[in-house]
């Protein structure tokens, strides 16, 4: 099976062009040079050694391809370059294209059109590692009869740069047609360290007999253009770029997804294009978390440093805090006593002992455990076959659900698994035999287990045991070495180890990776699941990659999750080679052990990093490539200068800020359909759509949380210094103290019937669930997909039952006689076993609950003294800002002239207050006045007073709910009201619960 190319598509014809284009009006030409040196040919007496070299030869004036160059970025929207920017002695330009969209077919493709067009015939392409180079040089392979069918049957020559066949260089500068020549930046930038030193230089820097030159001083007379394959990794030091440099290219052009430095961007195709115009899978993340875990002592070793000569650990640790278990980071210093800090048993003799801050060897381990715990290695955590076992499990179950919809069309299904350690998946005895490792026992089990449902029978039919062989549809792709078996020292055997990814045993990998790519697209074959060396990611990027998992070791580095995305973002091919479009088909499930919105914010954050994407932004040239009309088949565009002034209108309406970013009144005007614009643009409905769309795309999908206007909300002096405000005031404002009595034999009571009524206990969870990821230029958003959300219990073992009886006394004060007799007399003794910090926790929280509502029978509140009060100033010193339409109601009666309020409820009451005869002033209690209970701080809502027709006045405190039924209330709530009746009841006034108004009048009227 052969992968077709379609020479058609519009995006990357785009690509082509706004390199190609940059030099129209260049007369077809080249140059011809010397290939022998002066001092060599003096030495050889003999002329007829004189060769003639071909070399590309540039002729267009600077200013035309300024003029070109601007024409370009202009059509594209791209900011157009200055002047200065384009220097014909150094011409440096880029492409951004993002990953799987096919950049490395359009530089091939352009140095097709570059020599059909000018008679460019030498060309360069400089990559930064060994698999991009293999990548390169497969392409170059699989599109050779591409482009002989599309260039007419061209002849070209191209080849990987091999210091120990240096006649491919003299080839490459002598031979007339098209050549194209890939090199490793490493090839040719050693030399730039210590030049003056042989050992310390790259061959193709030393003087060669039989060519006669140093083979860079050839290559040099050729002009090359030069393609860069990943500037940020290429050129990412001065010396690269003076080894680029050293080439004396006729042009620089640069493709990546990912630039640091965009010099002279001619055309921009970013991970918002490409998902918007679905020339890359739609992605969506699997998340495998657990919940409910923490019964082992887990620690993680965050980072190392040295601190006034002392070093310092950052580590996690499950901490028990306000009677639960929550997960803090500490730093800590050595003899650090990892119990107290955590207030846990289960970290008993973790006292740090040494903590090592040597680059490269960071550690830490213990006085009285043998632990060793590197930087990003953790011990303690859930059990990780679990997790494991769960992502291989998902993972499988993904693939076959895809392999449903895709068979029938044609299309191969494949899942890559990425590991940090060959052994998880292969081992060796000592004769070389070789046996499952621990994933591939997993991933046999699991296979086995789902391929029997019967939703896949399609795919399997009635499986005999005969047929259940799940060897055969898994391989691993890693590097090779020999080793002597035990027997027999010279008799040796091959076996899968470990690399790093850029040694020469790689280099035989990549290759296989790349020479088998057609033969895993076959249904001929049956390999579906392949794993491979996390190192080795950036050599796979097959079109029918469906499922990517990294099943990482606790504490390995970590892959980037757009480097893993990358990996699986190419649209899938069927089995006659032809790329299927649509998301409907390609879709990416990307496994992962975080929530989906960790995901995607952390996903978001490294688009932003790697790729200069501002979500939510707007530039100065965001406008430019606006089409105002179309003259003579060339569209005129609105241009910088008036991009700029449109940029300016914004910045002015306060729809963006300085820095551009879109601003909620845009959002709001947007979706009201009334955003001002200027004139010219709103007069011609067709630029107006375009200037719309472009701002709709900025502003994305973020929620307005309020549309409405903001207001301050001011003091109304005239109701606060008012007589009657002063008088109400001193009805409420004085603070009170509590002392409780109560009957320890009757709490105890209740906590048991408590517990056994509501202590609801289970084991670990592990949750499933998967969303779909969109990326727009607004940010990058996530929703959870229909039906994907699945819960199972995780099976762990508890090795060390915390003591429950010191944690509980610690946590509730009772005494340890009481805590016993509670933990004796519940029937839910039992599941302490099953799952013993939920356990603690759950009865924490339940004694404490019924030990604050015990004791409300029993308080007692009395005033402090006539000292301790709530100022009436602090009124004046509370700022308060709320929406018009959304939570404030004008006020004359309260010291505000608005009220803020919280519910439907409230504000139906402050309409209700201020039309009243009956209430002369009132007030919204704020935030900083608080009545104290064993509950909690208590905050009521209204004070009011009422006065009658014969106007005598009542004061009343008003806690407004949707009820004011005893059972409608939760326990706590109820209680909290409870205590603040008590506390205005030692104070001689009244608190009360209303629903409405009627509830105010009729507790008036019973005076």
């Amino acid at each position: 099976m052969k992968i077709q190319f379609d020479a058609a598509l519009d995006y990357q014809q785009e690509a082509i062009n706004a390199i190609v284009d940059i030099f129209q009006g260049q007369e077809v030409c080249e140059a011809n040079f010397t290939v022998y040196s002066p001092e060599f040919l003096a030495k050889q007496h003999n002329m007829s050694f004189n060769e003639i070299g071909y070399g590309n030869r540039l002729t267009i004036s600077e200013g035309k391809l300024l003029e070109n160059v601007q024409n370009i970025q202009l059509a594209n929207g791209l900011k157009p370059s200055e002047r200065k920017e384009v220097n014909k002695s150094h011409l440096d330009f880029t492409i951004e294209m993002e990953t799987g969209t096919g950049k490395t077919y359009v530089y091939l493709r352009s140095i097709m059109e570059l020599y059909r067009k000018y008679g460019f015939s030498k060309h360069i392409i400089v990559v930064p590692s060994i698999p991009i180079k293999e990548g390169v040089y497969k392409s170059l392979e699989i599109t050779k009869e591409h482009f002989k069918q599309l260039y007419d049957n061209i002849n070209y020559n191209f080849f990987i740069y091999d210091s120990s066949k240096l006649n491919e260089v003299r080839d490459f500068s002598t031979n007339d047609g098209l050549e194209i020549m890939v090199i490793n930046i490493d090839a040719f930038s050693k030399s730039f360290k210590d030049p003056s030193k042989d050992n310390k230089t790259n061959i193709i820097h030393r003087y060669n007999d039989s060519l006669g030159y140093k083979p860079l001083d050839l290559i040099k007379n050729t002009n090359p253009v030069v393609f860069i394959d990943e500037p940020q990794s290429t050129m990412s030091t001065p010396i690269r770029k003076k080894a680029v440099k050293s080439l004396q290219p006729l042009a620089i052009v640069r493709y990546s997804a990912t630039h640091k430095e965009k010099v002279n961007l001619m055309y921009k195709l970013d991970a918002i294009d490409a998902y918007d115009r679905k020339l890359v899978k739609q992605i969506e993340v699997g998340s495998v978390q657990t919940e409910g875990v923490n019964n082992q002592a887990y620690i993680k070793l965050v980072s190392v440093k040295v601190s006034k000569g002392f070093p310092i650990a950052k580590i996690e640790v499950d901490a028990f805090k306000n009677g639960s278990i929550t997960r803090k980071t500490y730093a800590v210093k050595q003899n650090e006593d990892l119990e107290q800090l955590t207030d846990r048993i289960e970290y008993e003799g973790y006292i740090l002992k040494d903590i090592h801050a040597v680059p490269g060897n960071e550690y830490i381990d213990f006085t009285s455990k043998e632990d060793v715990i590197r930087l990003g290695q953790s011990i303690g955590a859930v059990d990780e076959k679990q997790v494991k076992t769960a992502l291989i499990s998902k993972t499988i179950e993904e693939h076959l659900d895809k392999e449903l919809v895709l068979n029938p069309q044609g299309i191969k299904v494949l899942s890559l698994f990425f590991i940090d350690s060959v052994g998880k998946y292969r081992v060796y005895d000592e004769e070389g035999n070789a046996e499952n490792g621990e994933y591939a026992q997993i991933f046999e089990k699991e296979y086995l287990k789902l391929i029997t449902k019967p939703k896949y029978v399609s795919l399997f039919g009635e499986i005999t045991d005969d047929e259940k062989d799940a060897s055969a549809v898994h391989n691993g792709y890693f590097s090779i070495d020999k080793k002597s078996k035990s027997s027999n020292k010279k008799d040796k055997f091959e076996y899968f180890k470990d690399t790093s990814g850029s040694v020469k045993a790689d280099e035989d990998t990549y290759s296989l990776i790349m020479r088998d790519k057609e033969m895993l697209l076959s249904f001929k074959s049956k390999l579906r699941f392949i794993f491979s060396h996390s190192a080795l990611k950036e050599g796979w990027d097959n079109p029918n990659v469906f499922q990517i998992c990294t099943l990482k070791d606790a504490g390995n580095s970590e892959i980037k999750r757009r480097q893993e995305i990358g990996r699986g973002l190419r649209l899938c091919v069927n089995q006659d080679g032809e790329r299927i479009y649509g998301h409907e088909v390609n879709t990416l499930t990307v496994m992962a052990t975080e929530s989906y919105s960790d995901f995607v914010s952390n996903f978001q954050k490294e688009v932003e990093s790697d790729t200069g994407i501002r979500f939510g932004i707007l530039e100065t040239h965001s406008f430019a490539n606006v089409v105002l009309a179309i003259e003579d088949e060339t569209p005129v565009y609105l241009g910088q200068e008036k991009s700029e002034e449109l940029f300016k209108h914004l910045l002015a309406q306060g729809y963006i800020d300085a820095k551009g970013k879109v601003q909620d009144d845009l959002r709001t005007d947007l979706k009201n359909d009334n955003v001002t614009l200027p004139e010219e643009i709103t007069e011609n409905k067709h630029v107006l759509k375009q200037v719309l769309s472009n701002l709709k795309d900025a502003a994305g999908k973020l929620e307005i949380k309020n549309k409405d206007e903001k207001k301050r909300v001011k003091v109304n002096k005239r109701v606060l210094d008012s007589p009657e405000f002063k008088e109400l005031w001193e009805r409420v404002k004085y603070k009170t103290t509590f002392s409780v009595d109560f009957d320890s034999a009757s709490l105890v009571k209740e906590c048991i019937n408590a517990l056994d009524d509501r202590l609801k206990i289970t084991r670990g969870k592990l949750h499933y669930s998967k969303a779909s990821i969109s990326i727009v230029i607004g940010g990058v958003d996530a929703e959870i997909k229909p039906n994907s959300v699945r819960t199972e219990t995780l099976h762990e073992e508890v090795e060390v039952l915390p003591d429950i009886v010191g944690y509980l006394q610690n946590e509730t004060q009772l005494t340890r006689k009481s805590i016993v007799e509670i933990l004796t007399g519940t029937t839910r003794l039992p599941y302490f076993k099953i799952n013993p910090q939920k356990f603690i926790e759950g009865c924490i929280d339940i004694i404490n609950e019924q030990m604050r509502m015990h004791i409300i029978d029993g308080i007692q509140y009395s005033k402090i003294d006539d000292a301790e009060y709530y100022s009436q100033e602090l009124f004046e010193n509370e700022e308060l800002f709320g929406y018009l339409k959304n939570n404030l109601k004008e006020s004359t009666k309260s010291p505000y002239d608005y009220v803020v309020y919280d519910s439907g409820i409230e504000s139906t009451l402050a309409n209700d207050f201020e039309e009243s005869e009956n209430i002369s002033v009132y007030a919204k209690l704020p935030n900083w006045f608080k009545i104290d209970t064993p509950l909690g701080t208590y905050n009521p809502d209204w004070a009011i007073l009422w006065k009658d027709e014969n106007e005598e006045k009542l004061f009343f405190v008003v806690e407004s709910k949707g009820s004011t039924g005893l059972f409608d209330l939760r326990p706590k709530e109820q209680g909290k009201i409870d205590c603040g009746k008590k506390h205005f009841t030692a104070l001689d006034s009244k608190m009360i619960v209303a629903a409405s108004m009627k509830d105010v009048t009729n507790e008036a009227l019973m005076k």
